[in-house]
Parts: C-alpha cells; structure tokens; sequence
C-alpha cells in the first residue's frame, strides 16, 4: 500500500525540512490540501528539496479554475519534479464555488467529466502536438499557438486523481481520472456497495481495468502513544466525522447504516455552533465504523485487515514513539 504524509501550507519556510522528512521516513508522498493556502507553492519546495516522494494535491479545487490554468500549474510540476507530481482534484460545494471563488456551479459530475477531459486535450495537444479542439457543455478550448505551447515535455502529463462521495462523481472518476480519492467519511460497507461499483461503471465505458486505477483512503484511525492521547484523538475524531455527517451531500453514507436521522440533527446542531455537543452523538458504534480503532501497535493491522485489498493508497501520519518506530510502522502499512 502507498502511504503519503501531509505538508503544511500555512508556512512555507518549514516546507523544505519536512519534505525531507517525509521522504527519510519512507512516505512514498507528500500531499497538500487547499484550505487556508494555496496548495501548489509547497510542493514546488517539496519538489526542490526531495529526490524519489511524490507530490500530490488532496485536493485542489477543481472549479475555481479552468481546465486550462490547471493544465499549465499541473504541466510545470510535474516537468519541474521530474514526473513526480499527482494532480489531486475536487469539486467543492456549491457555496464555496459560488460565493467565495465566484465561479459558475452546475451539474458537478457531468462538468467535472468535461474539466478533466479538456486538461487531457491540452496536454495531447503541448505533449504530441494534436490540434487543440475541445469543444464541450461547459468548456471550449480551440486556440493555442506556439508562444503558449510548453516546450519542456519530457515527462508528459501528471496522473489525476478525483475525490468523489458520491456515486455519480465516483464513476467519472473511473471514466477519466487516473484514480479516486475517497473521503475519510466513508465506511468498509459504503465503500463496497456504492464506491467500487461506481469506478467498476466508470472503468468500463473508458475501455479500462481496475489494475489501471488506483483507490486512495485517508481513513481515520484512533490511537495514541497513552491513554491521555488515546482519548484526545478519539474526541477530535468524533467531532470530525459529526462535522462531515451534519454535511446533507454525506447523508447517504450514513443512510446505509440505518443512521439516516442522525444527519439533520446534526446539521441542525451546526448552524447553532455546537460543535462539542455534535461529537457526542458519535456513539462507539458509529466511530468504530468509520475509523480503525486501536492500540498504537495494532492499528496498522486492523487498518490493512480492513481494507487490503480494496484500498492501494492511504494518507495519515501515526504518533509513533521515535522515528525507527515511525519507520517500521511505514514498512508495516506498505507491505
């Protein structure tokens, strides 16, 4: 299994130093997200400073961009890395893509179909010299010429991976992108009744196989180095996966389990800024459902008990004791 660590974005001094870290440890990626701060900056750092870690984005946000401002920042990457960059890609919400980007928002699955595809078009176009013709529902690319055309293509185009929930963005997934990026409010039995039959779907009208596509979950584990840690990290989970669960577009995943009423009241708790009360309504049960549970010894083995097999990419970074048993703790994920 593929095993990434998380660089922070909010200091780009300290890019560097844990870049090289990661990649000492034996992460085989150092993943971004796109929160408060770009998510590309650090990666141009990471990319400088490391030799074998891939870069991956997990996630860009797809919609407050063209297709073809990401064919470029994805391009230069991956050149300036030597092929090692992951182009990691999410919709949003409609609120966030509306109102904060100020972009136009419809019809998420169909349109985020059409953005990748038109990245892939650029890209034939920069990396084989076809003519750019793309002409879609939302997205029309038709001109470039020799001043806008990247010259330095020896590594081709960046992987992309989609972040999905649900089975329609899921299946687009399997239709264009080089792989999925499955949110950590995802349970075992979502992920194999609704998850993998929608990337079975996608992969088949592309033409492709399942070894042609690779599965990322970050998931959530609850452990700690003593019993004080232990509880922290199981109250910050509990109110993490509260928090997704109050989010209407995740209610199906809790609808499978017969959870379906907890959602609205959780939501309901939201907009009234409860946010610790929101924790306490994940019962044992639940939590146990979403996250691997254990002591720190155990936790890699339940974690691959799980879901080896299912899963070929996962992301988390473990409270180990020192950096051999970081190091072995790696080893024991991956293998």
């Amino acid at each position: 299994m593929i095993v990434d660590g998380g660089i922070p974005t909010d200091n780009l001094a300290g890019v560097p130093a844990k870049a090289k870290r990661l990649e000492a440890l034996g992460y085989h990626g150092a993943v971004t997200a796109e929160t408060s701060h770009d998510p590309f900056f650090p990666l141009l750092l990471a990319a400088e400073h490391t030799e074998k870690i891939q870069l991956v984005t997990s996630i860009a946000v797809a919609f407050a961009r063209t297709p073809m401002n990401l064919a470029n920042i994805g391009h230069d990457l991956n050149s300036f890395s030597k092929g090692r960059f992951v182009l990691g890609l999410g919709s949003q919400i409609r609120p966030h893509v509306t109102k904060r980007f100020s972009m136009p928002w419809s019809k998420p699955a169909a349109r985020m179909r059409e953005f990748i595809s038109a990245m892939r078009a650029i890209w034939d176009c920069w990396h084989n010299g076809s003519q750019l013709s793309f002409k879609g529902d939302f997205y029309d690319h038709s001109l470039m010429t020799p001043m806008f055309t990247p010259l330095d293509s020896e590594y081709g185009a960046p992987r992309v991976m989609l972040a999905a929930v649900g089975p329609l963005m899921t299946e687009v997934a399997g239709e264009v992108a080089d792989g999925v990026i499955i949110h950590s409010f995802t349970t075992k039995k979502y992920l194999e009744e609704v998850t993998l039959p929608a990337v079975e779907k996608g992969l088949a009208k592309a033409g492709r196989s399942r070894s042609d596509f690779q599965i990322s979950y970050p998931g959530f584990i609850v452990t700690g180095k003593n019993e004080e840690e232990f509880n922290a990290t199981k109250k910050a989970v509990c109110k993490q996966i509260a928090f997704y669960g109050s989010t209407p577009a995740y209610a199906p995943v809790l609808g499978s389990h017969g959870w379906g009423d907890l959602q609205p009241e959780l939501n309901k708790l939201s907009k009234m800024g409860n946010w610790d009360e929101m924790g306490t309504l994940i019962t044992d049960e639940i939590l146990n459902e979403f996250a691997v549970v254990g002591e720190l010894d155990q936790v890699v083995g339940k974690f691959k008990s799980r879901y080896s097999g299912l899963v070929d990419r996962t992301m988390g970074s473990l409270p180990a004791r020192d950096d051999e048993h970081a190091k072995e703790l790696l080893r024991n994920l991956s293998a």
